[in-house]
Order: structure tokens, then C-alpha cells, then sequence
């Protein structure tokens, strides 16, 4: 399939729309709360004191571009939930969000249809699938460009529904460069597990189950260096607890561009004496450039996400994604590790090369590589993407997934494939399991940092939150659980060392892990992450 060619806007001028200029309007942007998941880390935000993992990038990028004589708000429902006087008090409601907040978002439409206000819909869900929301009035297919102008012009036009649905699409998209600055101090920062950004948007590579390409092209495009600045400057003054994620889709999608940004963030790390950490998504060859990954060593990015999906070089080929295959897994790993770089991994189950066997080879794969967090998922077919289609030709796809983990009608049977998901996921987030990987990179990956000196986190803030996050920690884990042993066995020599900050990472992450493994374990859990249908867990 050719994917279609959005234009690039050539100006960086917005156009004048008369209407917009001579009216305020109050605009309320809310995001809809995620159903917990293993992705979400929720288990660890009561002793961290957060209320949600990450800021919703796009909706804040919007929330920032509406003119700045109107009067925007924004309400992430993971952090609290939109009443209906913060729905009265608007004149319009904007919504965004992805696949697994379907039945979420549908009901945000509803309570603001209840109260008589406009509604629109915008963001990667309603773009790969507009069929999925049939009652908001307006929805916004695509990036920010032509149909964001658009959109804000027909509010100023009017502030009533109109008679049926209006869909408005992206023809000309904003360049990245034009982007504003999210406007990071409508979310308050202080609230998030992570911090994020974004410098590209695209990947150069076609894995068939993946809907990035056809939703954000495979060019990858770019914000300016001196934009990320002032943006890290942003989530700094907003409070940001630890790391700051590169939600780009492939960091390394153009690595020209990657290694033209990292100079500017040592740079800034260096200035302002390391006040965070980074992390981010990249292919696993990202290792065949270690000019960029001793960059990325100085820069202080401590955690790259790499979507390994299998260790069966066969399966690899049949989903497209070559590129593993091109350096051995292992090896990639250990370089990846040599540098300081913790890799987390996704891995995916339900593939048609599965087999019985495959629950064994990736316990094999896990231990073997001291990987310690690996989101497994079910196969799930997404919209516009290959996988898709081909299912969809083949019969294979459920339409109607309901009471199902996925929409994949697999190879082996469903139950069989369930249960390998549930003794693969259950027995790599045993205590034991997840606390012996985290040693081993204690002692190999993060011994590979640079030194980070202590006053760029050092504030009355982060000290109070050190100590309350500790305590907790010591409390829940370090006496009452039933793994306390395997905590201590890991936490004296650490706290001996004064390494508080590791003691406090490997136990938070595994306080999660080992707490969404338990609940899955006893069926409380979905095995696919991406689905849908994953409200009905809830």
C-alpha cells in the first residue's frame, strides 16, 4: 500500500481568520483516563506521589496553539476527572486520545452532549479509525495543520452543535519547527511519573503490525534543536519528578538529526548540572552507530525502549522487521548496556509462527539478556496497518472482539495462547526473576554512567520526595511484603553506598511489575495492552 502524501505547510504564518480574532471562547481539552495497565506503572504512583504516568504531548500541543486571547483549560482524567462545572464552564470540548480509550473518550462526548456543548475529536485514535466515534461533532483526522485552523475558525463562528457530524482533515500539516512549546503548565508536571517530549514524528520502517507510517509518514520530521531547549526548559520550572521521555516514534529514525539535537542537550544537561535523565523508543540497530550512543552516554540517557517482539529470527522476517535480525539480540543488548543504556523491551505473543515452544524460548531470551522490564502483549490488529488488512483478508480478523483479550483470531487456539501469555508474563515478574535482572545491571549497565553531580536534582522538593518515596518503599516492600527478603538482598548494599536513587528505581518498577503479574496471574489483568477492549478490566 502507497501511504498517502500529506503537503507540508511552506509558511510558518498562521492564516487570518477575522472571526477568530474578534471573539474569546473558552476551551476545555480533556484527556480521558487510561484503564490500568501494565504500561501505566499505576502501582507505583502512591509512593511516588504522582496520579499519572505521562502528559498527554498532543493534546497540549493543541491546547498551545489556540489563540492566546482565548481561554484554554485542560483536564487529564488520569490526575482528577472533568465534572460537569468544568463542562458548563466551556464553550467547547476537545478530546483526544488512542485505541484503548475508546469507550472512555465516547463517554466524555456524551456528558458534554448532556450539557448541551460542541464536541470535537482529534488525536491517533479517531485518525487511524474515524468509525469508532459516530457522535462527535467535529472530528479532527490528522496532524496540526489546515484542519486545526479550521477547527478553531468554527468555533468562533459558532459555539452550537452542528446539525450532523463534520470531519475535518489535514491537508497541509504544520512543520514540526512551527510547533509551539505544549503547554506543560496547564498539566503541572509535578503530577507525572515521566516527563516527555518529542524532536520527530515518523519512522523510516514498515513492521507489519504497526500503524505509525501510515499515520505520521515514513520521513521522519523534525523540531529544531533550540524548540527542545526551551521545552526542557519548560518541564524543569514545571516541576518534573526524574525522567523526561522521547515519545518520538524512532529517536533514531533520522540519525543525522539525532546527532545534530544531542550536542545541544549535553550541552544543557552539563549547564544546568544534570537536572534529568532521558529515555526514549529506538530500533535495536541503533547500536551500529556508536558515535550517537556515546553521545547519548554523555547526554545521560539512561533507558532506550526497543521493540524486539521476538527472539525468532524467522517471525522477525515475517512482520517485516529485518533490522533485528541484522546485529544478534544478545549482542545488541550488551552494547547497549556497555554504554549505560537499560534497555526495556516489547515483546509480542500470538504471532502466527508462534508455537508451544515459544513461552520457553522467550523465558530462554529474558534471562539470557537480564532484560529487566518487557511489556509482553497479545497481537493486536490495529487500523491502518498491514496486519490489518492482510487478517482481514484472510477471515481472521474478530470485529466484534468483545469478552476477548485481542481481535486477532490466532493460529493456535485462543485459550492455549491466553494461558502461554499468562505463564510467560507470570513467571519473568516473579521477585526472584525481576530482582536478579535489575542486579545484574546495577553491577553492568549502570556502572557504565557518567557521573551526574548531585545539585541539578538537588532541591527541597526532590529531597522531601526521596525521603517520603523511601519510606513508603521500606514500609510496603521492606516489611510487609512477602518478597521483603529479595528487596533487602538488593537494597542494603545500596543504601550502604548511598546509592538511594537505585533503590529507589529497581524497587518501584518491580513493586508494579510484581504486583500487575499477581493480578494477571489470577485473571484481574488483560494480555493485550493495546486493545480496545481493555476497559472491561476495569
Amino acid at each position: 500500500m502507497k501511504l498517502e502524501q500529506i503537503r507540508e505547510a511552506t509558511s510558518s504564518v498562521r492564516p487570518v481568520f477575522p472571526e477568530v480574532e474578534a471573539v474569546s471562547r473558552r476551551i476545555l481539552c480533556v484527556f480521558p483516563r487510561y484503564t490500568p495497565s501494565f504500561g501505566s506503572f499505576h502501582s507505583a504512583y502512591p509512593l511516588l506521589g504522582v496520579k499519572a504516568f505521562m502528559p498527554p504531548q498532543g493534546l497540549l500541543t493543541i491546547a498551545a496553539y489556540f489563540p492566546s486571547h482565548w481561554d484554554v483549560r485542560f483536564i487529564d482524567e488520569n490526575v482528577r476527572p472533568a465534572s460537569d462545572r468544568d463542562l458548563r464552564w466551556a464553550d467547547a470540548v476537545l478530546v483526544s486520545g488512542m485505541h484503548i480509550q475508546r469507550q472512555q473518550i465516547n463517554s466524555i462526548n456524551a456528558r458534554a452532549h448532556a450539557l448541551g456543548k460542541v464536541t470535537a475529536l482529534g488525536g491517533p485514535s479517531v485518525s487511524g479509525c474515524q468509525d469508532y466515534y459516530p457522535d462527535f461533532d467535529y472530528l479532527h483526522i490528522g496532524e496540526l495543520g489546515d484542519a486545526t485552523d479550521n477547527l478553531i475558525a468554527a468555533f468562533a463562528r459558532t459555539t452550537e452543535r452542528p446539525a450532523s457530524q463534520q470531519i475535518l482533515t489535514t491537508a497541509e500539516r504544520l512543520r514540526l519547527a512551527d510547533f509551539p512549546t505544549p503547554a506543560y503548565h496547564l498539566a503541572g508536571i509535578h503530577n507525572y511519573f515521566l516527563a516527555n517530549i518529542q524532536y520527530s514524528s515518523g519512522c523510516p520502517y514498515r513492521c507489519e503490525f504497526c500503524d505509525i507510517p501510515e499515520l505520521y509518514g515514513q520521513n521522519p520530521r523534525l523540531k529544531t534543536p533550540a524548540q527542545i531547549i526551551k521545552e526542557l526548559d519548560a518541564i524543569v520550572a514545571g516541576g518534573a519528578v526524574g525522567a523526561v521521555y522521547f515519545v518520538d516514534d524512532n529517536f533514531v529514525g533520522n540519525r543525522k538529526a539525532a546527532k545534530d539535537l544531542l550536542p545541544h542537550l549535553i550541552e544543557w544537561q552539563k549547564a544546568n548540572h544534570y537536572p534529568v535523565e532521558f529515555a526514549c523508543e529506538a530500533t535495536l540497530n541503533i547500536v551500529r552507530s556508536p558515535d550517537l550512543l556515546a553521545m547519548m552516554r554523555e547526554a545521560s540517557f539512561w533507558t532506550v525502549f526497543c521493540g524486539i517482539e521476538t527472539p525468532d529470527s524467522d517471525a522477525l522476517k515475517f512482520m517485516s522487521k529485518q533490522h533485528n535480525n541484522e546485529i544478534p539480540l544478545l549482542d545488541s543488548v550488551k552494547t547497549l548496556n556497555s554504554y549505560g543504556i537499560e534497555v526495556v523491551s516489547g515483546m509480542i505473543m500470538g504471532l502466527d509462527t508462534d508455537t508451544y515452544d515459544t513461552p520457553d524460548r522467550i523465558l530462554e531470551f529474558i534471562e539470557a539478556s537480564n532484560i529487566p522490564v518487557l511489556t509482553i502483549n497479545l497481537l493486536e490488529a490495529l487500523p491502518r496497518t498491514p496486519l490489518h488488512r492482510r487478517l482481514k483478508a484472510e477471515g481472521r480478523l474478530i470485529e466484534d472482539a468483545t469478552g476477548l483479550e485481542s481481535n486477532v483470531a490466532f493460529k493456535l487456539p485462543y485459550n492455549d495462547v491466553v494461558a502461554m501469555w499468562r505463564r510467560t508474563f507470570c513467571t519473568a515478574f516473579t521477585p526472584e526473576a525481576i530482582y536478579r535482572r535489575f542486579a545484574w545491571n546495577v553491577e553492568h549497565t549502570y556502572s557504565n554512567r557518567i557521573a551526574i553531580p548531585p545539585t541539578g536534582k538537588l532541591s527541597v522538593t526532590n529531597v522531601w520526595r526521596g525521603i517520603t518515596t523511601l519510606t513508603k518503599l521500606i514500609i510496603k516492600v521492606g516489611i510487609f511484603s512477602d518478597y521483603r527478603k529479595t528487596f533487602w538482598q538488593m537494597a542494603k548494599p545500596a543504601l550502604k553506598s548511598g546509592d538511594i536513587e537505585t533503590v529507589i528505581h529497581v524497587s518501584l518498577v518491580a513493586h508494579h511489575m510484581i504486583s500487575f503479574a499477581r493480578e494477571s496471574e489470577a485473571g484481574f489483568q488483560n494480555a493485550s495492552f493495546y486493545s480496545a477492549n481493555l476497559e472491561r478490566a476495569a
